[in-house]
């Protein structure tokens, strides 16, 4: 797959992307777990198709310590016993904040409110922006067809 554009190259879309990774680093591990915000960008990732976010966020996990099982079970993780019940309703939280056309009300108050069992106030705004982040990212590259399979750790953390 070739790139329709290069978003770095682009002076309008560079400029916005570095401002949406540096809104992405305002969510610091100790808000919400590093493991936590990989797993949801993975989810994200996959549901939206997006090649390059998927081997990002898998990379860059990898590279933090994650387990290679877990991320490998990420796309089934309703049926996985590696993630925790806090990791599951960050997970339910994703998907129904990426699906949102798919659901009439949008996210239902049993998924907030089973997020908001693990995840304080503070957190579950946290897990809502890197949701809307990542599913922003998403939406760019898939546009844009940017490929998966050539990041390089680190490549884009300002």
């Amino acid at each position: 797959m070739e790139a329709r554009l290069s978003p770095f190259a682009s002076p309008v879309m560079g400029k916005v992307y570095k401002h949406f990774i540096a809104a992405s680093q305002a969510v610091t591990d100790e808000v919400l777990p590093y493991a936590t915000q990989e797993l949801v960008r993975l989810r994200v990732s996959q549901i939206n198709g997006c090649g390059a976010c998927v081997d990002m966020h898998v990379k860059e996990a990898l590279h933090a310590g994650e387990d290679p099982t877990r991320l490998s079970l990420v796309a089934v993780w309703r049926e996985a016993t590696v993630f925790t019940e806090a990791e599951r309703a960050a997970l339910e939280l994703a998907e129904q904040g990426t699906r949102i056309a798919d659901a009439a009300g949008g996210v239902g108050d049993e998924v907030w409110e089973n997020a908001a069992k693990h995840y304080d106030e503070e957190q579950l705004a946290a897990l809502v922006c890197v949701i809307a982040i990542i599913n922003a990212f998403n939406r760019g590259n898939v546009m844009t067809r940017q490929p998966g399979g050539g990041y390089e750790v680190g490549k884009y953390h300002l």
